[in-house]
């Protein structure tokens, strides 16, 4: 036993162990929480340990689900905000054997020992068991060096890593992940581990591999880790197409081959904590280079011709087969089709911006300019956001905003006529300029209400003052609408 470690235990969770306790039962906080306060990390969940049974918990707690063979039973809180708080897992001391499909025991047994439980985890960081008190750790049980592994930063297994890991071989991808999600190195025996038996990770699902994977990407730094996963082997297993960018090089305008081009660009995703989606488009914007690789006899330099074209089907057959979401390759998948869109700021038109709006999408364009500068960085230039760079920015804002005209008034030339009992014709046009000259100078004054009683009474007006007003109105349109995009060049330091 280890001496308390103080740390902030949550009252919900303080008061499961007191309740298991004064039951007569002990209990133990175990796994990833336990780990986590150890090394100042806030907990993602609370996991508890104990001798009692699955049906001496239920009779403890007011609300609790219990549904699988392996003796956990989730007690539910919904009276809490904080999410890891309202479902806490207790789970018998147990024992396994057999795991004849790489991932379940075949067979569980009860134990009245908490040393049986922790010999059956997976590494020695996540099998250290504590007791809980309000304000500390108490009771710290650490049969396998875990405490010394935290200190050492090192990932290593409890055991014999090939028992490990032919029990559940998603336990390879883990380790990884793990070991990147801390800033640990993983332990020489464990990692030689994975690389022999790397094969396993044929028999483990797609779903849980995808799972894995995105929580890898997710990392602070997914290019170790997939540097990681490649020198163990396991990422031929998981997405192959990636290695085939390897020794892949590239026009002089890139200092990197394809496959390190590739893991700087997704790192830089990272690095600015973009979602998943973006992370993903990022590691595949150029998958398909390899395949499309050519020569330029003109400048001597490789050329990929429609590589995000054919990119954006590969990856698409790759986040098919790893079972994302529909949302997620819809998006993805557009990303990476247009991720070429750059031409010279010069010479391009509004009307080119658009057309790119409307391709990527309204939603997706900004995400799009984003996976862009990821891209630039990922050649190994240093600048995220260079002039040409900034001026397209400008140009998507300048087309994505409303134009400043009459279609903005709560009243159109139809209603007009109806109101006036006039016919089509100029007048028309005078009466929305004049009116909306007004509801320039007062916004508060765009309303059906006022605008109709507004056009009347212009439309009474002589057909010279009508005119001035209705011409006054036009050049106060022109006026706003080039102060509006005046200040989006200001805002991107753009002429």
């Amino acid at each position: 036993m280890k001496k308390a470690q103080k740390c902030p235990i949550p009252h919900e969770i303080s008061d499961v162990a007191k309740t298991l306790e004064k039951a007569g039962f002990q209990a133990y906080l175990v796994g990833g929480s336990v780990r986590d306060i150890l090394i100042g990390r806030s907990p993602k969940d609370w996991d508890f340990t104990t001798n009692a049974k699955p049906e001496d918990i239920q009779k403890l707690f007011s609300k609790t689900v219990y549904e699988n063979i392996y003796g956990t039973v989730a007690v539910i809180n919904e009276s809490v905000d904080e999410p890891s708080l309202r479902t806490i897992e207790i789970t018998p001391y147990r024992l396994e054997s057999g795991y004849s499909d790489r991932r379940h025991p075949d067979t569980v047994k009860f134990s009245d020992k908490i040393e049986d439980d922790l010999k059956r985890r997976d590494f020695t960081i996540n099998a250290i068991a504590a007791g809980v008190s309000d304000d500390a750790l108490k009771d710290i049980v650490d049969l396998w060096g875990g405490i010394t592994d935290l200190k050492d930063r090192t990932i290593r297994t409890v055991g014999n890593p090939v028992d490990r890991f032919s029990e559940d071989a998603l336990r390879m991808m883990r380790a990884i992940r793990l070991a990147i999600e801390l800033g640990f190195t993983l332990n020489i025996d464990t990692f030689k581990a994975i690389q022999s038996h790397n094969s396993l990770l044929k028999d483990i699902s797609i779903e849980r591999i995808r799972d894995e994977f995105s929580k890898i990407l997710m990392s602070p730094n997914p290019m170790n880790g997939l540097i990681l996963l490649h020198e163990s082997g396991l990422l031929k297993y998981i997405v192959p197409e990636l290695e085939k960018g390897i020794g892949v090089k590239q026009p002089q305008a890139h200092a990197y081959d394809v496959w390190e081009h590739l893991l700087r660009t997704v790192q830089h995703s990272a690095d600015k904590g973009y979602p998943l989606e973006l992370r993903l488009a990022a590691l595949f914007h150029d998958i398909s280079k390899p395949e499309t690789k050519g020569f330029s006899q003109e400048t001597h330099q490789p050329t990929f011709y429609g590589h995000e074209m054919k990119g954006s089907r590969e990856t698409k057959k790759i986040l098919e087969k790893m079972r994302f979401s529909r949302a997620t390759i819809d998006k993805v998948t557009k990303l990476v089709r247009w991720h070429m869109f750059f031409a010279d700021t010069e010479t391009i038109t509004l009307s080119a911006v658009r057309r790119m709006i409307v391709n990527v999408g309204r939603e997706n364009i900004w995400d799009l300019m984003n996976l862009r500068v990821c891209d630039r960085i990922g050649t190994g230039r240093p600048k995220e956001n260079p002039y040409r760079l900034r001026k397209y920015k400008a140009m998507i804002e300048e087309a994505l905003r409303d134009p400043v005209s009459v279609s903005m008034l709560k009243i159109d030339g139809s209603k007009v006529m109806d109101v006036c009992k006039i016919s089509a014709g100029p007048k028309i046009g005078f009466i929305l300029h004049a009116l909306f000259n007004e509801v320039l100078d007062d916004p508060k004054l765009n309303t059906a209400e006022y605008l109709e009683s507004k056009a009347l009474e212009l439309s009474k007006l002589p057909d010279e003052e009508l005119i001035r007003l209705g011409e006054k109105g036009k050049e106060r349109k022109v006026e706003t609408e080039q102060k509006n995009i005046g200040e989006i060049r200001r805002k991107y330091h753009v002429s």
